[in-house]
């Protein structure tokens, strides 16, 4: 009788980034909305809610990153993914993650290197307004930058995986999601907007739900405008 070695598990064509810090009472949700195929990666970034444990119960690849900032969970997720293309989602329910769908289409095809979603609020709380102005500035001060027409800085996106670690991100804070656009842009990227709507989050944000926070986030952005051109790699850049 002949044996043959098992069929080696491929790749899911896409991987979602999923940062989560007491996320619980999202995530049934969140994860529900993940296209049929892809794969969820929920990175814990210190959950005491039994957010990691819901999550793999409910069929996600679980990633604890100890370090605390939404960098260092994003970063943790991007370097556990392994499919071609890697999209990135916040885990509040704000985001409904099906809407990548059209994202991942346009960087497959090449139409885009980077999309990102231009944030609609869909009723009252959504975007409390100093988080709102505060984007607002951020985007004004990107395009001095780098040129590039953007409205929103929001967490929804999708690139290639081995472009994204080509970038060589260093930002482990709020900072993160402005380095990526900043170091594309420098790269040279194609980068696409797409409007999304925007929902009123599950529980309370640790970021734009407060002026504290909020400043904090501007604070590392600013930081991530005022550091020089990036030169690209020629190859991934692991950590």
């Amino acid at each position: 009788m002949t044996h043959f070695p098992p069929p080696v598990p491929r790749p899911a064509p896409v991987d979602v980034v999923l940062p989560c810090l007491d996320e619980a009472a999202a995530l049934p949700w969140v994860l529900a909305r993940i296209p049929a195929g892809w794969r969820a990666i929920v990175v814990d970034n210190g959950s005491t809610d039994g957010s990691a444990e819901m999550a793999r119960g409910l069929g996600a690849t679980v990633v604890h990153e100890p370090r605390r900032g939404f960098g260092a969970a994003c970063h943790a997720g991007l370097l556990a993914a392994d499919a071609d293309i890697v999209c990135f989602c916040d885990c509040d329910a704000s985001l409904d993650p099906a809407l990548l769908t059209p994202f991942v289409d346009a960087v497959q095809d090449g139409t885009s290197d980077l999309v990102l979603g231009r944030r609609r609020p869909q009723g009252r709380g959504a975007w409390p307004p100093h988080a709102r102005a505060g984007n607002a500035v951020l985007a004004r001060m990107l395009r001095r930058r780098t040129g590039l027409r953007l409205h929103d800085l929001g967490p929804l996106r999708a690139a290639r995986r081995t472009a994204l670690l080509g970038l060589g991100l260093t930002d482990r804070r709020s900072g993160y999601p402005l380095q990526m656009v900043v170091r594309a842009a420098d790269a040279g990227w194609r980068v696409e907007e797409r409007a999304v709507p925007y929902r009123p989050r599950t529980g309370r944000s640790k970021v734009t739900g407060t002026w504290r926070g909020t400043w904090h986030a501007v604070r590392d952005m600013r930081a991530v405008l005022q550091q020089p051109p990036f030169v690209p790699c020629t190859q991934e850049t692991a950590r």
